[in-house]
């Protein structure tokens, strides 16, 4: 599933091509809203919440999220589509862009004064004009006993972080995924690493969490079995979740993560 950083820049790209641009074709392939019909409407904005993408579009709000498989690309009229048309979900047209919602795992049209329905219940946005870590601490300080990676990756208490910041966020900060909340050293530092890191990250393509945009961008993040970039210990993998379906995998150094 795509990091906060992957999505703000989708809606940076959308919203530079559509903001204040009147849709002259829509076309909603999914069935709760096959009929609808948006041409003629005016798109305000296009932002994010954490991980879900927001059109502001007339008084209504289209909401997408990415899940595992989903993408938005923009193309110029006539320019072949980089994905097969069966995969899009949304299409929206303009005068001089089309822009096209692949595989989506979430597709809904809401009022617009109902954004809250559907992404009210996530903490602070780590890129939002709402990030408050105060909150983002008191959110993650409610459980002491909860593994502090199943805690970084809950949207509800703050949004954004995906699984390579879990992972590289607890080796930086030198803590096991599996360590309780209630005994990570310096929450905070945790919580301002991470803001951090993701605002370093949220304008570029190639995301980097050791500094570099060569070689190894990556800590321990899907390096199982190599080296630790620190202290040359292999790097362990395993699973973490809140369910047997919800299981995603940790990467960590034995020797420089306790």
């Amino acid at each position: 599933m795509p990091e906060g950083d992957t999505v703000y820049r989708a809606a940076k790209n959308l919203d530079e091509i559509l903001r204040g641009q009147l849709l002259t074709k829509t076309d909603f392939r999914v069935p709760a809203f096959a009929t609808v019909d948006l041409a003629g409407q005016r798109v305000d904005d296009v932002v994010s919440r954490g991980k879900h993408l927001l059109h502001h579009i007339g008084d209504l709000t289209l909401h997408t999220h990415l899940k595992m498989e989903g993408s938005w690309h923009r193309y110029q009229h006539g320019t072949k589509w980089r994905r097969p048309a069966y995969q899009a979900r949304v299409v929206l047209e303009t005068a001089d862009w089309v822009t096209v919602g692949f595989d989506l795992g979430i597709v809904e049209l809401v009022p617009r004064d109902a954004d809250d329905s559907v992404v009210g219940y996530l903490g602070p946005d780590l890129l939002g004009p709402d990030w408050d870590a105060g909150v983002a601490l008191a959110n993650l300080s409610r459980d002491p006993a909860r593994e502090i990676g199943l805690a970084l990756l809950d949207q509800r208490e703050m949004a954004g972080l995906g699984n390579v910041y879990r992972n590289e966020l607890c080796f930086l900060r030198g803590v096991l995924p599996t360590r309780p909340v209630g005994e990570v050293p310096d929450l905070p530092r945790m919580i301002a690493l991470g803001h951090r890191l993701i605002h370093a990250n949220k304008d570029r393509v190639e995301r980097t969490t050791t500094g570099t945009l060569r070689g190894a961008t990556d800590w321990v993040y899907g390096r199982a079995g190599k080296p630790c970039l620190r202290c040359g210990t292999r790097i362990k993998r395993g699973e973490l979740g809140e369910s047997e379906l919800e299981l995603r995998d940790t990467y960590w150094c034995p020797r420089c993560q306790t």
